[in-house]
């Protein structure tokens, strides 16, 4: 059995990064069409990789905290590009078939890596996503609680 190298702590800025990328792959389409066109001047950028789709296995624990196991294929799809002020280069990777949503993820990744986008990119993508998806926990969590039981056992008097 080969033991697992020790993992190297998480800087903030990977902390950071990770947040955004995780929040931008569950950003809508329309949502990240509407912030790039209101994004002027627009940003000249390459793709270092075309938007392409492919497939993912999607591991789960049994129980939610057992043993690991392949549950299945997920369809995925992304690109990486470099914009063309300064190189910076970002990745876009989104559940499901939709290239141009894997490229404004990547764009929006790549831009908020320079603090003058940075700001409106929290405000107007990543903040509203990430209520949304806190909104829709609370929904299924009050969803979930009006169908729950409470057994109690009554204790019998003795005449």
């Amino acid at each position: 059995m080969n033991p697992q190298p020790a993992a190297t702590p998480e800087t903030p800025e990977q902390a950071a990064r990770r947040r955004r990328l995780s929040l931008l792959a569950r950003t809508g389409r329309e949502t990240l069409e509407a912030a790039w066109n209101r994004l002027e001047p627009k940003p000249a950028f390459r793709r270092l990789k075309q938007p392409e789709t492919g497939l993912v296995m999607v591991r789960a624990r049994a129980g939610g905290n057992g043993q690991r196991f392949n549950m299945g294929e997920m369809t995925v799809t992304r690109c990486v590009v470099a914009l063309e002020e300064g190189g910076l280069m970002g990745v876009g990777y989104v559940a499901g078939r939709d290239k141009r949503r894997a490229e404004l993820a990547a764009l929006f990744d790549a831009l908020a890596q320079q603090p003058r986008h940075a700001a409106m990119i929290e405000a107007e993508l990543l903040v509203p996503t990430q209520d949304d998806m806190t909104a829709a926990r609370q929904a299924r969590a009050a969803k979930v609680a009006a169908t729950k039981v409470d057994f109690f056992t009554l204790v019998r008097g003795e005449d």
